[in-house]
């Protein structure tokens, strides 16, 4: 069952984006730019489209999280489980990229002990091909074409194919910490160096607070204005300075209706109102790089 659009939390690297339920499931995500194909695309049909939830072992299909968050001045979302057993958080977010896209997933006991699941289910071409998995190097890798994905899990975690997903139960008392690390790359290049979760999760924290702290803004609802930066930024694609839109695709205005938009593209319109958001809270650099993009595109 797909969520309202409004329910989705956004998590990105500056050269692309994916949505993340509320019940814990990233439901839209293109690898391994904003306008690629989707290899998670159940925003736009069912769950064998593609997605990757991580929730409690107990917990019903789109049952959502008792609370969530976005970590202060920053893009990285935390979800938390309150269950009879205990209680859990999941971290998501995607560091700024140096090579190869990364989703990152990070599982942590807060109390109590709660049984975790998770299923993968990759599918690129937006939910049309089912890519072969194998074992490799201990991790698996998800081969399909041109595209190819590495899952690894830290610690080791047993897993197991079903209904062509890649899923794994695992429990998680106070104090632990289970990551888990999407990787993106093309199939016939080496697989990219894999990264410390962890340290990425502490590097990514530090860029945004970095951006963030440019703000020129002072004046009410400081929060939620820092907030809209921060999506906006994430709207960004870093290596031409254009601006989506929006991260989504395919989603009429009306059911039925005919007004049905691929927002993944720089619309003049929509670029103009986002920097002038940006100019006007002393964001130049971002301008700048937009109006190279303009002149030559």
């Amino acid at each position: 069952m797909t969520q309202p659009i409004e329910d989705y939390a956004l998590i990105g690297d500056l050269m692309t984006s994916a949505l993340v339920g509320r019940d814990g499931s990233i439901d839209w995500l293109c690898l391994p730019r904003f306008d690629s194909a989707a290899c998670f695309a159940k925003l736009l049909g069912e769950e064998e489209n593609g997605h990757w939830r991580i929730a409690p072992l107990d917990a019903a299909i789109g049952e959502p999280c008792t609370r969530r968050a976005y970590v202060d001045g920053s893009l990285i979302l935390e979800s938390y489980w309150e269950t009879e057993t205990g209680t859990v958080k999941v971290t998501d977010f995607m560091p700024q990229r140096e090579i190869a896209p990364d989703v990152i997933r990070i599982v942590e006991g807060i109390s109590g002990t709660v049984r975790m699941r998770s299923t993968l289910r990759l599918r690129f071409d937006y939910g049309h091909v089912v890519p072969w998995v194998r074992r490799s190097d201990g991790d698996r890798v998800a081969i399909a074409g041109p595209d190819s994905a590495w899952f690894r899990s830290e610690p080791p975690v047993r897993t197991w194919g079903e209904a062509n997903s890649t899923c794994s139960q695992f429990p998680v008392t106070a104090g632990r910490r289970v990551a888990f690390v999407l990787t993106w790359h093309p199939s016939h290049r080496p697989r990219p160096e894999p990264c410390d979760p962890f340290d990425a999760l502490d590097q990514s924290l530090a860029d945004w607070r970095e951006w963030t702290a440019q703000c020129r803004y002072e004046g009410p609802y400081q929060e939620a204005v820092t907030r809209s930066l921060i999506t906006l930024k994430a709207l960004t694609y870093a290596p031409t300075g254009g601006i989506a839109a929006a991260a989504t695709t395919s989603l009429p205005e009306e059911l039925g209706g005919v007004r049905n938009w691929d927002y993944r593209y720089c619309w003049l319109r929509d670029s103009t109102l986002t920097l002038g958001s940006l100019l006007s809270t002393g964001f130049l650099d971002e301008a700048r790089a937009w109006r190279e993009w303009l002149l030559r595109a």
